[in-house]
C-alpha cells in the first residue's frame, strides 16, 4: 500500500498539480489537508476521473481535510469532539485504519489560537484511547504543525521556542507515539535533516531552509510493515507550489 500525506494550501489554488501528482505516482491513499472549501466546491468529478473515491470534510476559506483512495472508504468520520473546525477526517480501509489531521498552527505562544492548538491534540490522543489500540494497524497522516525536535529544523536556533517548536507541542506529540505510534519517516532517515515545508519568502526552498511538519505515523503492527518513506521535495518546485511537499510512506501488506 502507497499511503501520502500533504497540506495543498488550497485545492481550487492546486487542482492541476494535485491531479498531475495523482496521476504520476499513483498513491492507494491520499491525505489531503487545507483544502480552503466546502465539500460541495471541492473537485471530486476530476478527482473520481482519475479513478479515486474522496472522502471530504470541507470548511469556507480555512482548513478543510480529505482522504482520497482507490478503493472505496468505509466508516467515514468527520471532526473531533468540541471543534467545529474542519481539521480531522478517519476511514477504513479493510482492516486498516487511516486519519488525516490538520492541526491547529497556534499563531502565538500564550494566545488563545496556542491553547486551543493544545487543546486540540490533547482531544485527539484521547480519541486515539477511546476508537482504537495499539494493536491496530492505524495510520495518522497530516500537517502536524509541530517539527518533533531539532533534527526536523534547517535553523533551530531560529526558531526555538516558537509554536512550531515550543517544548508544549512537541510533549503533545510525543504522547501521540507513547500511545503506540511510531514516526516511520524517522525510522528510516534517523540522521533527519529532510523537511517538508519551506517559507514562501527569503528564498527559504532554494536555500533548503525548512522544517519538518507533516508526517506518517503509525501503530507497531502497520509500521514494521513500512518499506519506503521519502518526502517529495520536486513537488515543491515550480510554478504555483504549495509551500508543503507530499510525505509518500510505503507499506507491504
Amino acid at each position: 500500500m502507497k499511503l501520502a500525506c500533504w497540506n495543498v494550501n488550497s485545492v481550487r489554488a492546486r487542482q492541476d498539480r494535485l491531479l498531475a501528482w495523482l496521476e504520476k505516482n499513483r498513491p492507494d491513499v491520499l491525505c489531503l489537508q487545507e483544502l480552503k472549501v466546502i465539500d460541495e466546491d471541492f473537485p471530486r468529478d476530476a478527482i473520481e476521473g482519475l479513478g479515486y473515491h474522496a472522502a471530504v470534510h470541507g470548511q469556507k476559506t480555512y482548513n478543510g481535510v480529505a482522504i482520497l483512495s482507490r478503493t472505496k472508504p468505509k466508516n467515514v468520520t468527520r471532526g473531533l469532539t468540541d471543534d467545529p473546525a474542519a481539521r480531522l477526517i478517519a476511514a477504513d480501509f479493510g482492516k486498516i485504519h487511516v486519519l488525516s489531521a490538520y492541526v491547529p498552527n497556534g499563531q502565538e505562544v500564550g494566545s488563545d489560537k496556542w491553547d486551543y492548538k493544545l487543546r486540540w491534540m490533547k482531544n485527539l490522543r484521547e480519541l486515539l484511547d477511546e476508537r482504537y489500540s495499539p494493536d491496530d494497524r492505524v495510520a495518522l497522516c497530516g500537517d502536524f504543525n509541530v517539527a518533533r525536535d531539532d533534527l526536523d529544523v534547517a535553523r533551530p536556533d531560529d526558531w526555538a521556542g516558537s509554536v512550531l517548536c515550543h517544548g508544549d507541542v512537541r510533549r503533545a506529540m510525543q504522547s501521540w507515539l507513547d500511545w503506540g505510534l511510531v514516526d516511520v519517516f524517522r525510522e528510516r532517515h534517523p540522521e533527519g535533516k529532510v523537511y517538508s515545508w519551506w517559507d514562501y519568502r527569503m528564498l527559504a526552498f532554494p536555500k533548503n531552509l525548512g522544517l519538518r511538519l507533516d508526517y506518517v505515523l503509525a501503530t507497531k503492527p502497520l509500521a514494521k510493515k513500512c518499506t519506503a518513506a521519502e518526502i517529495d521535495r520536486a513537488e515543491r518546485k515550480g510554478e504555483k507550489p504549495s509551500d508543503h511537499a507530499p510525505v509518500v510512506v510505503e507499506f507491504d501488506e
